[in-house]
């Protein structure tokens, strides 16, 4: 691994030189057009206005699937793509990307009959011809409710099961990207805001950008600039004329407790309220329920969800699975995000597409060479996206494109060759409990001895930063030294993960901050400014449990 990430101050080559390629953003796009530029032997800046992962990417239902919902407006060939992305992301991050199971229960009032199922089944087995999974399987009245007897009966004609993937926690995802990106020559700054694109004479050169943590103000040089900010891409063109790219909508998610009658797997229904399509999804040792499909025009940051849309998500689970009983008060927490979707001036929010656009402003009106800006794009099709975007770059800058070596070389967490008999050893010998042991794993795949080393034979460092967490001090001072990160909202949120436990944190903010100090030298002012940023930081989520201490 290379040199510990903190403090960070930036480099002065940052002003002196002049980078083949800056990248704004460090969404997954953004963080995945950097690996693979630094690693065909471009030199890379990539600058984030906040953490890594910590807009759109953050705010998924954290599933690698080949949208099977997308074959009902024709994108055959998304599918197809999303499909051949998910084998490759299951092989290059076995220890972020699984299987999962999901069951589709037909019901005779539903607008997608069983024909249409069964013909959408097919065409994702053929569209996903050289996959490793099992092929789909249609299931009788009888069979659905052996398999999921919590599915309401009434009306129940049959289900469809398949299987798809599920990355719990794509911040990780987005993270390895930019850290294998910065492991191979690549400047990673976050908290550094893009403010404008730096023109002469009509062409996009560089970017004028603040330091948000030292308050300073940069100019950076690029010969070609990638515009992947997201919902924020608009933003970033502020003052060159361009037409609106971004049109996002907004989805929501709850998050729940076990519930009576919850599935073993995850369920894919159809909504009766708008006939939209949700899921009911294991995740995390809970259910993640969602997602709603809103346009949005509001602020960006924060995001939060609406009451209405929680009712909507507690109400259609009620429906499908009588017994679950569940109410407002149920609900650990809701998160939001906006989808970075083409601009649209009609239809519905479902029905605008889900294919990554690749916008090169030389070709536009108003031309501007140098610049490139990504509209759309999945979590799963990250990778394919970037592959296209840094061979654009290579044919702007005239040179010869190195054949991309993302789809076979594995993510830095991923990098070994029996992932299986790795996780083996590692719990055999780390001296571990299991649940804390598979925990790291999960998370940290081949750095999780790393992560033990750094705990040595401190006793404090080994132990679960609270009661009811299996994350260890040792994890704060990896995260601080090795992962980028800059604040204990980092790390709780995109490093550790414990930010999406039941609390939402809550529980490990005070010990997390506690380790920093002693740890890492912090003065009392800084660790009570942690607390309360990230205190103020997950009011957005609307916790069950209160985010302000009594």
């Amino acid at each position: 691994m290379t040199a510990p990430s903190t403090p960070r101050p930036i480099p002065s080559e940052v002003s002196q030189r002049t980078f083949d390629l800056i990248v704004i953003g460090a969404g997954v796009n953004g963080a995945g057009i950097a690996r693979d530029a630094a690693m065909r032997g471009l030199s890379v800046l990539l600058l984030e206005q906040d953490d890594i992962a910590s807009g759109t990417t953050d705010s998924s239902t954290r599933l690698i699937h080949g949208g099977l919902r997308y074959l009902e407006y024709y994108e055959f060939g998304l599918v197809r793509e999303s499909l051949r992305e998910r084998e490759r992301l299951l092989h290059i991050a076995p220890h972020l990307v699984q299987p999962l199971g999901f069951l589709i229960p037909i019901y005779s009032d539903m607008k997608r009959g069983p024909g249409m199922i069964r013909l959408g089944m097919i065409a994702y087995d053929v569209l996903s011809y050289d996959k490793s999974l099992p092929r789909h399987r249609m299931l009788s009245r009888e069979e659905t409710l052996r398999r999921e007897p919590g599915l309401d009966p009434a009306g129940l004609l049959g289900a469809a099961f398949y299987y798809d993937g599920q990355i719990p926690f794509p911040e990780r995802l987005t993270l390895e990207n930019a850290l294998s990106a910065r492991d191979h020559g690549a400047i990673v700054l976050t908290y550094a805001q893009a403010d404008r694109l730096l023109v002469e004479d009509g062409r996009v050169v560089g970017v004028h950008f603040t330091d948000r943590l030292q308050e300073g103000a940069y100019t950076a040089r690029g010969r070609v600039v990638v515009n992947a900010a997201g919902p924020w891409v608009d933003q970033v063109l502020t003052g060159l004329g361009t037409p609106r790219l971004i049109g996002g909508t907004k989805g929501s998610h709850i998050v729940v407790d076990p519930f009576p009658g919850a599935p073993k797997e995850a369920l894919y229904v159809e909504a009766r309220a708008d006939g939209r399509p949700y899921f009911i999804v294991p995740w995390n040792g809970r259910y993640l329920i969602g997602t709603t499909d809103l346009h949005y025009q509001g602020a960006l940051d924060p995001v939060v969800p609406d009451e209405e849309e929680i009712d909507y998500l507690i109400s259609e689970t009620n429906r499908v699975l009588p017994g679950a009983g569940l109410t407002r008060a149920d609900v650990l927490y809701a998160y939001a995000g906006v989808r970075p979707l083409p601009y649209t001036e009609a239809g519905t929010p479902g029905s605008i597409t889900r294919r990554h656009i690749i916008y090169d402003h030389a070709t536009a009106t108003p031309a501007y060479p140098g610049l490139i800006s990504i509209v759309g794009g999945k979590i799963t099709t990250y990778r394919s996206l970037a592959e296209e975007v840094v061979d654009l770059v290579f044919d702007k800058l005239d040179r010869p494109a190195p054949p991309c070596p993302t789809g076979r070389i594995p993510l830095p967490g991923g990098n070994t060759t029996d992932w299986h008999a790795f996780a083996a050893n590692f719990k055999a010998t780390s001296g571990l409990d299991e649940p804390i042991a598979d925990r790291l794993l999960r998370i940290y795949g081949t750095f999780a001895p790393e992560v033990l080393r750094i705990a040595g034979d401190d006793p404090r460092l080994r132990a679960p930063l609270s009661p009811s967490s299996l994350a260890i001090g040792a994890e704060i001072l990896f995260a601080f030294r090795w992962e980028l990160a800059q604040t204990l909202t980092d790390v709780l949120r995109r490093r550790t993960m414990t930010g999406w436990d039941p609390d939402a944190g809550l529980a490990e903010i005070e010990p997390a901050a506690a380790i920093a100090r002693d740890y890492l030298g912090w003065d009392d002012a800084r660790v009570r400014r942690e607390v309360e940023d990230y205190r103020r930081y997950v009011e957005r989520f609307r916790p069950r449990q209160p985010a302000v201490a009594p």
